[in-house]
């Protein structure tokens, strides 16, 4: 995919791009490309890869969810800055906050967020357990994402502590994520969520399955979930 089809595809689902925001993501390309020779980001370098495979795959999120009502996204486990750091170039009002538990990922995002312009972007180097029991920080958030971090049912401890009472977790999965969820159902719901709805689609060059699924906050998480780190991964709510 090229940065023109990008912009095309995008621009079928109702989301326009200006040439600032797509000279952003071209100098998001260069920019990956340079730090990936200094440390591990992505195994995804070729322009039209990352086109799709990272640029077009985190804006799907805004094809199943509307984020032009929200103000408030944090992003788990971002990574290389997937899917929040697209949304934000597509969406500048957002205000962002990333939580990775790697700090030389957070020194990437650091140099990227500020080579791109973005303001309103807040960095954390923490574990996901421990950032969902902060003041000021639990049930905080509008809208959490998360792409391919871990099973719905550890991800949503993760996640849905972070989420504020009606907010949403919006998880991006590939094609096991309807296995994943119905697995993760006991969890879903221990941790105050609902599931509203799965949308399903395929990127549009590589053809690979990709699931969103909007995950409702309707009650509020009990005060002992997240639990201590590692505890999720070891023995998740299944």
């Amino acid at each position: 995919m090229n940065q023109e089809q990008f912009q095309q595809l995008l621009e079928e689902k109702g989301i326009s791009l200006s040439s600032h925001q797509l000279q952003q993501f071209k100098k998001y390309f260069e920019i990956l490309v340079e730090w990936n020779e200094k440390m591990n980001l992505t195994a995804i370098t070729d322009e039209e890869g990352v086109y799709e495979k990272h640029f077009f795959d985190s804006v799907t999120a805004a094809f199943s969810y509307d984020f032009q009502n929200v103000k408030t996204v944090c992003d788990v486990g971002a990574g290389a800055g997937f899917p929040s750091i697209p949304l934000k170039i597509c969406f500048p009002h957002l205000h962002v906050t990333i939580v990775d538990s790697l700090n030389k990922r957070i020194t990437f995002l650091n140099h990227l967020v500020t080579e791109l312009g973005l303001s309103d972007v807040t960095l954390c180097h923490d574990r996901a357990e421990t950032f969902g029991r902060k003041e000021g920080i639990r049930e905080a958030f509008d809208v959490v994402t998360a792409r391919a971090v871990a099973r719905i049912s550890v991800l949503s401890e993760f996640c849905l502590p972070l989420v504020k009472e009606n907010g949403q977790f919006v998880a991006m999965k590939g094609a096991s994520a309807l296995e994943e969820l119905e697995i993760g159902q006991k969890a879903i719901t221990t941790l105050g969520g609902k599931v509203e709805r799965v949308e399903h689609l395929t990127l549009p060059m590589e053809k690979s399955d990709r699931y969103i699924a909007v995950i409702n906050k309707i009650k509020k998480t009990p005060k002992k979930y997240p639990r201590k780190p590692g505890t999720p991964i070891k023995a998740p709510l299944e």
